[in-house]
Formats: structure tokens, C-alpha cells, sequence
């Protein structure tokens, strides 16, 4: 793992151009920590979600929401929030791990949401890899671990007030 000077990571909305990076970011670090708990249908599906053209073109129109940590014009962390309070996709670069970069992007998108959006509950459907990560911001679970289609998860929900804060 690699020290970060944080004062230097901008998290920030995600520009058109940040799309392929992002997604690149993404399928590296879910292969390398998630991949290993997950069945062939699962990666598989995993891939083609993070590839799917239709996706794209959903952040494009503005109806699927992207967020990204960089720093010297390297992607460090992204977020992605489908209909404005789900978190899709949540994946700091596997060197970054444990520098708050993950920290910055939830807090970063909660008063996102709070603000703009006017939303005051986070959810996420927490990999098996993620869920302790999610349990220290504060993401309480809803339910107990799942699966659909080949993908584990433990569905989770985080309230934040009207300023984004967390509680």
C-alpha cells in the first residue's frame, strides 16, 4: 500500500472524459479483492455491467451519477449513485487502500445528495470484501448477505441530514 498525501486528491463530479478511467479503476480493484469471493456468473456479470454501452449513455443524459478521486491526473477512487441515492459502484485504486480515499467519496457524494438532491438516506448493496469498510462510516445493514445473479451482497443504508452529514 501506498501513503497518499490527501491534501492533494480532489474528489470531485466526474466529466465526461473521466468515464473510461473510472471504469477501468473499477474492473482492476473488483478483480483483484472482489473477484476472488465471487462465482464465474458473477465476474462475468460484474464486467458486463461495467462495459455496458446502455450505462454510458445513462451518465451522458445525467441519469446515472459519477464522482471521482484523483490526484496528479491519476484516478485513485469513484463513485457511482443510480437513481441519486444508490450506490452503484465504489472502488479505490488497491495501492490507496486505507488513506480515507473511499471515506472522501462517501461523505463527498452524502452532501451531494443532501444538498442537490435533497436525499437523506445513502443505500449500497455491500460486497463481501466492502462490508466492514461500510460498517465503520456508518452504513447500517437492512437485510443479511445475498446473491443475485452470481453477486454477493449485504444490502446496507447510511442517513445523512440536510447538510450531508453523517449520523
Amino acid at each position: 500500500m501506498v501513503q497518499v498525501d490527501t491534501s492533494k486528491v480532489i474528489v470531485r463530479c466526474a466529466y465526461n472524459s473521466d468515464w473510461d478511467g473510472a471504469m477501468k479503476l473499477a474492473w482492476n480493484t473488483f478483480a483483484r479483492f472482489d473477484a476472488p469471493d465471487y462465482s464465474r456468473e458473477g465476474i462475468d456479470n460484474f464486467r458486463n455491467f461495467v462495459t455496458d454501452e446502455t450505462l454510458h449513455q445513462m451518465f451522458l443524459a445525467g441519469h446515472y451519477q459519477l464522482f471521482v478521486a484523483v490526484m496528479d491526473e491519476k484516478y485513485l477512487g469513484m463513485l457511482s449513485l443510480r437513481e441519486k441515492k444508490h450506490i452503484s459502484l465504489l472502488f479505490v485504486d488497491g495501492e490507496c487502500h486505507g488513506n480515507g480515499i473511499g471515506t472522501a467519496l462517501i461523505k463527498f457524494v452524502a452532501r451531494y445528495a443532501a444538498t442537490e438532491e435533497g436525499i437523506d438516506t445513502l443505500t449500497v448493496n455491500a460486497s463481501p470484501y466492502a462490508v466492514d469498510f461500510y460498517h465503520t462510516i456508518g452504513f447500517k445493514d437492512i437485510r443479511g448477505e445475498t446473491e443475485a445473479d452470481g453477486i454477493r451482497f449485504t444490502p446496507m443504508e447510511l442517513r445523512i441530514n440536510n447538510y450531508g452529514k453523517i449520523f
